[in-house]
């Protein structure tokens, strides 16, 4: 069941479409402000928004911006409902990114209209990238509005790497976008004395070398593989095109590259502010989120203890002694080719 926030400062509206959208087989919640519609936002993860333009507190403006600067929330389709029909108005919404404009007093079957229809569009933009091989065709198929974007996209390269190979440099000109199909992906960085801090780990299903084709820009760290691994090499001519110039992919992806910015910006924190245990700690999790486990499975991390150490950024030596801490505080079992997270509950509650 598809789940509604209504943002609507007025009762009888507010409970008029409430009722509305429960008759037409939606969840729904309601707030009668912008303050608290963002926070039933959080507890209630709607799949669509529908807030009224002005109200007290925080009015419908205000809430799309907090929306639009979230990551987590700026991919839900936002649909206004104003008493006004000014040009004004409309012309500021859209620009901020809503998906619609409703004025009221609105037609029944026009909002319903309306909702089906920003529902089914992000549902297929969802759909679309699934992070499997398919799902990245998917992706860029979904985006295509014209025939010639579609030739550029086909015929794409798919290579193979053997362990410790890498894929690029730092200083490198970019070329392609890449997908990675299988194996497992550092990237890493390093500094004159030729001491490598891993700053992400890539497992199937994710893009990377993506900054500097945005910046475009000279590669500013390394990509090297942990073990073999399969990259679809995308044209960095395809990707442009369908970056600025289709909405729909343009917002999926930006949306992808601030999580990850936003990631790797906690990471970076914590190996310069964060104490050994909580650098081992989130070397063990960061490696976790790299490896394809089933719920029901125990999660095993193959990696050499180097690049664990370089992914925590503290000596092999220091990394093995926190291991074995973690072993004897029950957190993790050592095997002889991999380590074993037995509470990753208790692990992840070392980060705070």
């Amino acid at each position: 069941m598809k789940k509604i926030l209504v943002i609507e400062d007025t009762f009888e509206v507010r409970d008029n479409l409430c009722e509305i959208l429960e008759l037409a087989g939606y969840e729904v919640e309601s707030a009668e402000n912008g303050k608290l519609g963002i926070e039933k936002l959080r507890s209630f993860s709607p799949d669509l928004i529908l807030c009224d333009v002005m109200m007290p507190v925080l009015d419908g403006f205000g809430v799309l911006k907090i929306i639009n600067k979230n990551p987590a929330y700026n991919h839900i389709p936002f649909i206004f409902l104003t008493a006004k029909a000014e040009k004004t108005d409309f012309r500021k919404g859209m620009g901020l990114g809503a998906e619609d404009y409703i004025t009221k007093p609105f037609d029944d079957t026009d909002l319903l209209d309306a909702i089906e229809m920003r529902l089914a569009k992000a549902e297929r933009i969802k759909s679309s990238f699934d992070g499997s091989e398919q799902g990245v065709q998917r992706f860029f198929s979904e985006a295509k509005a014209e025939e010639q974007l579609e030739k550029l996209s086909l015929d794409r390269e798919i290579r193979s790497y053997k362990t410790k190979d890498m894929i690029f440099e730092e200083g490198q000109n970019p070329r392609w976008l890449y997908f990675l199909i299988d194996g497992k992906v550092k990237l890493f960085q390093t500094n004159d004395y030729g001491k490598e801090l891993t700053t992400e780990l890539l497992g199937p299903g994710e893009f990377f070398g993506y900054s500097a084709l945005v910046n475009h820009s000279k590669y500013a760290n390394n990509a090297a593989c942990l073990e073999d691994c399969n990259v679809r090499l995308i044209p960095k001519e395809d990707f442009s095109i369908l970056l600025f110039n289709n909405r729909d992919f343009g917002a999926r992806f930006i949306k992808m590259m601030a999580n990850k910015k936003l990631d790797t910006e906690k990471q970076l924190i914590d190996l310069a502010y964060g104490s050994v245990r909580k650098k081992v700690a989130n070397a063990l999790i960061t490696f976790a989120k790299s490896t394809q486990t089933a719920i029901d499975q125990p999660i095993k991390i193959v990696a050499p203890r180097e690049e664990l150490a370089k992914t925590a950024g503290t000596a092999k030596e220091t990394l093995i002694r926190t291991l074995s801490d973690f072993r004897s505080e029950d957190l993790i079992d050592i095997h002889p080719n991999f380590i074993e997270i037995k509470n990753l509950v208790n692990l992840t509650d070392i980060l705070g």
